[in-house]
């Protein structure tokens, strides 16, 4: 605990790129399974403790810090965690229990996930009261499950490929098909293993993005366009009976929009852009169907429910650009042109409305 609250710390304050990185995969390197891992899903954000809620955090704010000082300090502050860890009464006795030496990260975590829903706060509590504020701060950001020290999950995962020297898009392409602590991950990536498979897992596979052109002088007959809509880019992977929908990054976005997931039910992996039915953006006729603007979109962002009413006011479509996988078939190696006749021989198989 002692290593990851340290990092945690070096991470608030560090504001170069380079440097988190190194940070990140100092840690990686030098910490043992399963705790790095761990780490790793904390860093990334798919540590999940689900007897750990807000609301049972704020129930013990409230027992053990005086509700005025919390709410002034709070918003000096400016985060949840930092100020619960610096106002923490510390009065209890004993010998500490979070110690490197004594309990480990994932020791802690497993701590949390086995606690029942009634006794999870006394567990959180009863570690607590046997940190300092750094580790305070450190399981406090675990339990709540939003680190936010200024990385996101992709430079977490540049951070491991950079320490390990293996291929941040190898790590991308099989990453949703792992899961915490990462042990096969690790083990492939020290030598000691296969590199892990996507097989029948919908896991996402990185973009072909944008980039800006380098060539002075341009040949239009080389190049494609495609119009520019406001949505967001998203993936559509379904395999094995299960579809997912990704975002850009790789975020798992599909329980805000289980309208598409539903109908996305051919085998294969889709990239487009995902809006919403309206009138602001496009012809209907000449397009296909037009599209309303992103601010009818930020309605369906970000929910994990998604009730009737709200699929019927914002109706979310899909519009197509590239075909990854037709199938079992990997299609990434073949050419834009090529990909774009495939992609409209899969369109006919694919629900019209979505």
């Amino acid at each position: 605990m002692r290593a990851f609250s340290q990092l945690l710390d070096s991470l608030v304050y560090t504001r170069s790129r380079n440097t988190k990185l190194k940070l990140i995969g100092d840690y990686l390197k030098a910490t043992p399974d399963p705790d790095r891992g761990i780490a790793l899903a904390a860093l990334t954000g798919t540590l999940d403790i689900p007897h750990v809620k807000p609301a049972a955090i704020r129930g013990l704010v409230e027992e053990r810090i005086d509700p005025v000082l919390f709410r002034m300090s709070r918003d000096y502050v400016g985060d949840s965690a930092e100020t619960i860890s610096l106002l923490w009464d510390t009065s209890a006795e004993g010998e500490p229990e979070i110690d490197d030496a004594i309990v480990s990260i994932s020791t802690a975590v497993d701590r949390l996930r086995s606690a029942s829903k009634m006794d999870a706060p006394e567990v959180l509590a009863e570690m607590l009261d046997h940190l300092d504020a750094s580790g305070r701060f450190a399981l406090l950001k675990l339990a709540m499950g939003a680190l936010r020290v200024g990385i996101s999950a992709r430079l977490a995962k540049q951070a491991l490929a950079d320490a390990f020297q293996i291929d941040v898009e190898a790590v991308e392409e099989v990453w949703h098909g792992l899961s915490p602590p990462y042990l096969e991950l690790f083990d492939w990536a020290e030598g000691r293993g296969p590199q892990p498979t996507a097989r029948d897992v919908p896991v996402f596979r990185p973009f072909m993005l944008a980039h800006p052109l380098e060539e002075t002088r341009l040949s239009l007959e080389d190049y494609a366009a495609e119009w520019k809509w406001d949505g967001i880019r998203v993936q559509l992977v379904h395999i094995a009976g299960q579809t997912r929908i990704y975002s850009r990054t790789g975020d798992d976005i599909s329980g805000s929009f289980p309208d598409i997931a539903e109908a996305f039910v051919t085998h294969g992996v889709l990239d487009g852009e995902l809006l919403v039915r309206g009138t602001d953006q496009g012809v209907a006729d000449l397009h296909g169907g037009a599209a309303a603007s992103f601010n009818a979109l930020q309605q369906r962002l970000g929910r994990k429910n998604v009730s009737q009413k709200m699929m019927g006011a914002y109706p979310v479509f899909v519009r197509l650009y590239d075909i990854l996988f037709d199938g079992d078939e990997d299609q990434r190696e073949l050419g834009w042109t090529e990909r774009r006749k495939r992609l409209e021989r899969f369109v006919p198989r694919l629900d019209p409305e979505r």
